[in-house]
């Protein structure tokens, strides 16, 4: 089985070339939502949040403090890299399980969808990497639509991220998504690549 890579920057449209590739037949993991998962029920994150912030990060009712973690991370980098130590190899080995379980069904190919693929060492999960592009100035815009945001708010969080330009140095696939070029042929050609057809199903 080949584990694919999806990344792409904010307002570049990964999440929907990875919806695309979902209605084709892959198994797709979504990093974001399963963190947030495991973020309340893994008791080694569990764990490592109460130790690092407080029994109080979670509240009576076993949920998560989100305030109190959201206020932790923003105040600095520094924060934010040692809550990801604790959460990232938990996702990290839960990705591995997920995928070892497809394999064994004889699944061809799945999916991982991140935004931090590879400043997360998340691609060490992975054996190909598909990039997600767009013009910078039409990815602000998606994002300040898509979230109600300021242009600076957007622009500090690409600012986060690994460049787009860098992202494709590393991939093996990008789709470019510039609201011009068709989407639907070039998913197609990169399932031919991976596994000789274009449904998976």
């Amino acid at each position: 089985m080949i584990r694919l890579g999806i990344t792409g920057g904010i307002g570049s449209g990964k999440s929907y070339v990875a919806a695309l590739l979902v209605q084709r037949g892959m198994p797709l993991y979504d990093t974001d939502s399963r963190a947030k998962q495991l973020a309340v029920s893994h008791p080694l994150i569990r764990k490592g949040l109460a130790d690092l912030l407080g029994k109080e990060v979670y509240a009576p009712d076993g949920s998560l403090n989100k305030p109190l973690l959201a206020s932790y991370l923003f105040s600095g980098e520094a924060n934010a890299r040692k809550v990801n130590s604790i959460i990232h190899p938990c996702v990290f080995n839960d990705f591995l399980h997920w995928a070892e379980s497809l394999e064994r069904k004889g699944c061809l190919l799945a999916g991982m969808e991140s935004a931090i693929l590879f400043e997360s060492g998340f691609d060490r999960a992975v054996d190909k990497v598909l990039a997600v592009w767009a013009p910078e100035p039409l990815r602000i815009r998606r994002a300040m639509e898509r979230d109600n945001a300021a242009e600076v708010q957007v622009r500090a969080r690409m600012a986060a991220q690994d460049s787009d330009e860098e992202k494709r140095r590393k991939a093996d696939f990008v789709v470019v998504n510039d609201g011009d070029a068709p989407l639907a042929p070039q998913i197609d050609r990169i399932l031919l690549s991976l596994v000789g057809r274009k449904e998976l199903r």
